[in-house]
């Protein structure tokens, strides 16, 4: 039973109750009073008609008329003359009245109206005895309209201690309301603190709450700054700061196979001629400062270059991918000059100083083929001077048709819908299917090839048109819904969040079908989310309600701001696959990701590990905390 309802009960009840009282007492005041007036009255009148015959003549006709003109009056039930031996010599009666009153009422509160009397003389003899009485029946109007006089005003002062008493409960329950809301939002793993209210008993419950949500995200920020610093220790160069060795042929790895990484791309690399002798010549601190700026270098381009990742693989030779760039160049020439102001700053020996050798890749190349072609290209430029780069064959690698042909053909492939969604299961460590993940494929011309997404969204990014795309992979997964799939997947991207015109679309088309939407799961890659954060965080609280399952795909790069996403309500995290590759070999990532599922477990979130390539590493998923998978080794249904 609500508050306000019961609040209204409480007040009804004590109204009810006080009115009891009061009526009771009230009416049995009020009934001995009036009985006592009347008694008063029938003296008096007795006395005056006793008077008045007392002064006129005493023959029957005049003694009757006087009193029939005082009983015509209607005042009275009974007047009677009597004689001093008690014989009535007269009497005028009518019945007794209680007018409109009701019969249960003069029947609870009776009224009794005492005869009143008073003696006839006749000179100085005594002629007689008058009796009068009144009748009851306007006593018991007037105790009748003060009884409902009296009910009237409880019922108005009820009524107002009831609405003053809910205005009193609004202000109470607004702070219960905002601790209730915090409830339902931590329950949803979204840390929020509260405003606390004046009352003290009600300050005391809120400021407890918001201790609590403070020491949560203490521990969720101590946490995740632990797991950080287990990420970098697990894949990063200790000195540069840049990716090792393991973890960026993970990257390479993805790069070259993954079904949504762009069709081609480049790969750099960079050898230092003679790092041992720089070593041994300035000392272990020059060499360290020289190698750090050359990562600074690196982590420079990459920062400049979306979805760019930069490596050292050993003491002396450096990485750099660039996936969806097919000219190495500009960055190539950025390396030399950094290596030319090295040589300037005397950290490098001028004629020993290093080489580059860069290659063109297209999607579904081996990675030795690649590493054995660019490894090619830099024996070729060690062999023609000190500082050189050298470019590997690239005959084969894809020419990027221009913006307008581009343009020209997604357009043409939306408006004749040659989209559709191809699946990939996502099960569980028992088999169990979680959901489909769907990406899109485009068709370029009618009866053509259909096309991966890392063909087409990284152009339909810089052309502005992935939200159409994005609308269009919704609407197609709502209809496999329909058709009676369990649960799909559908990857948007971070740059269709940013619009506010997509995710009122995007709501309104999911909110047209909203009884297949808690089938309906939607990720945004970690690069998007971080990116247009505040963006991602509208689109999530404007999508949750209507009963989506919201995620993040390609997790892990960007762990340290794990602690931004509390407050969202997600659902799940998927884990990029260069964390996965070769998890069951590489402790250091395995105490990582199993940091990683306890932290997100904590708060509520499914993680599920992507680009499972082999059995070992799925069989090494459960132990870690993973609660699902997907790529190349989970089998299909």
């Amino acid at each position: 039973m609500s508050l306000f309802r019961q609040l209204w009960l409480a007040v009804i009840a004590s109204t009810i109750i006080a009115f009891a009282g009061s009526f009771v007492v009230s009416m049995v005041t009020a009934r001995d009073y009036l009985e006592q007036q009347l008694a008063i009255k029938n003296n008096d009148n007795a006395a005056s008609l006793a008077l008045s015959m007392s002064q006129l003549d005493k023959d029957p006709v005049t003694v009757e008329l006087q009193v029939a003109a005082v009983f015509d009056s209607g005042q009275y039930a009974r007047v009677r003359v009597i004689d001093p031996e008690g014989a009535t010599m007269i009497e005028k009666t009518s019945p007794e009245q209680a007018g409109d009153v009701p019969a249960w009422f003069t029947g609870l509160f009776p009224i009794q109206s005492h005869p009143g009397s008073a003696q006839v003389s006749s000179g100085w003899t005594q002629f007689g005895t008058v009796e009068l009485v009144s009748h009851s029946r306007f006593a018991y109007r007037e105790l009748w309209d003060g009884a409902f006089r009296l009910l009237l005003w409880f019922g108005l002062g009820g009524l107002g201690m009831g609405l003053i008493g809910m205005q009193i409960l609004l202000r109470i329950k607004r702070p219960l309301d905002a601790v209730v809301g915090q409830a339902e939002a931590i329950s949803e793993r979204r840390f929020i603190r509260i405003e606390e209210p004046a009352t003290p008993e009600l300050k005391s419950l809120a400021s407890a709450m918001n201790a609590m949500v403070d020491r949560v995200k203490a521990m969720f920020a101590e946490e995740a700054a632990r797991l950080e610093q287990v990420r970098r220790e697990a894949t990063l160069d200790g000195l540069t700061g840049l990716a090792n060795r393991a973890y960026f042929m993970n990257q390479l790895a993805a790069a070259l196979n993954d079904d949504d990484a762009p069709p081609n791309g480049s790969l750099v690399m960079l050898r230092l001629a003679d790092l041992a002798g720089v070593n041994r010549r300035a000392g272990r601190e020059t060499a360290d400062e020289l190698l750090r700026r050359i990562g600074a270098a690196f982590t420079a381009i990459v920062g400049e270059n979306p979805g760019a990742a930069a490596a050292r693989l050993n003491g002396a030779d450096f990485a750099l991918l660039l996936p969806g760039n097919d000219n190495p160049a500009a960055s190539a020439d950025r390396l030399l000059g950094v290596l030319r102001d090295l040589v300037a700053a005397g950290l490098i020996d001028g004629e020993r100083v290093g080489h580059l050798g860069s290659g063109v890749y297209r999607h579904g190349e081996s990675l030795a083929s690649l590493l054995a072609r660019v490894d090619a290209a830099i024996a070729s430029a060690e062999g023609e001077g000190d500082l050189g780069w050298r470019c590997a064959d690239n005959g084969e690698a894809q020419c990027a048709n221009n913006n307008a042909d581009w343009r020209k053909l997604l357009e043409c492939a939306i408006e004749a819908q040659r989209l559709r969604l191809i699946e990939f299961p996502v099960a569980n460590s028992s088999g169990t299917l979680l959901h489909l993940e769907c990406p899109l494929r485009l068709q370029a011309a009618e009866g053509g090839e259909w096309l991966a997404a890392g063909s087409f969204m990284p152009v339909a990014s810089r052309l502005a048109m992935t939200s159409e795309l994005d609308l269009a992979a919704v609407n197609l997964a709502l209809e496999r819904l329909a058709l009676g799939l369990p649960a799909v997947a559908v990857n948007l991207s971070g740059e269709s969040i940013f619009s506010a015109d997509f995710r009122q679309r995007l709501h309104a088309l999911i909110a047209g079908r909203r009884e297949l939407a808690p089938r309906l799961w939607l990720e945004v890659a970690e690069t998007g989310a971080f990116q247009h954060f505040d963006e991602f965080v509208s689109y999530a609280r404007l999508l949750r309600p209507l009963g989506c399952r919201l995620g993040i795909e390609h997790f892990g790069r960007q762990f340290s701001q794990i602690g931004r996403l509390h407050d969202i309500g997600l659902d799940y995290l998927k884990v990029d696959g260069s964390f996965i590759r070769a998890i069951d070999s590489q402790p250091g990532n395995q105490a990582f990701l199993k940091g990683l599922c306890g932290i997100a477990h904590n708060i509520g979130l499914t993680v599920i590990a992507e680009g499972v390539q082999t059995q070992s590493e799925l069989a090494a998923l459960p132990a870690l905390g993973f609660d699902g998978a997907t790529g190349p080794a989970v089998p299909r249904s």
